[in-house]
């Protein structure tokens, strides 16, 4: 007889819906010891590069509540929660959507200058390819 290895069968795949909660929820605006960033790059093991909009680039840990639950990529804005101890390094609090963060910046919250959801590409163009594909 094989032993069971996983956590559960069909059912348990079936029965979640994780998008219903996160359409309607409320947007949270920065407190004292909190500030805006945008993901600059991934780090790996829960860490990241964020620079944040009061012109500094902190290192950032991802929080265990939204590890693996809540995917960041570069270019997501995020709320990080600044320490009091190390001013280079915060903790992420919480990932806004890009209409959350379009929301913000209509309210203010984030500078003009802020781009939502655009990364700088390596290779998006073909002007700059040193090499040149041949026709077969």
């Amino acid at each position: 007889m094989p032993k069971n290895k996983g956590k559960g069968g069909k059912n348990r795949r079936r029965g979640k819906n994780t998008n219903s909660d996160e359409e309607k929820r409320e947007l949270n605006v920065k407190e004292d010891g909190q500030e805006y960033a945008q993901v600059v790059r991934m780090l790996g093991n829960g860490r990241l590069e964020g620079s944040c909009f009061d012109g500094k680039t902190r290192l950032c840990h991802i929080r265990g509540k939204m590890r693996k639950k809540v995917w960041i990529n570069p270019g997501d804005i995020i709320l990080l929660g600044l320490r009091d101890f190390q001013d280079d390094k915060a903790d992420v609090i919480q990932k806004y959507t890009s209409d959350e963060a379009r929301r913000l910046k209509a309210a203010g919250e984030l500078p003009d200058s802020t781009q939502i959801n655009t990364v700088d590409a390596i290779g998006e163009g073909d002007e700059d390819m040193p090499f040149e594909f041949d026709a077969i």
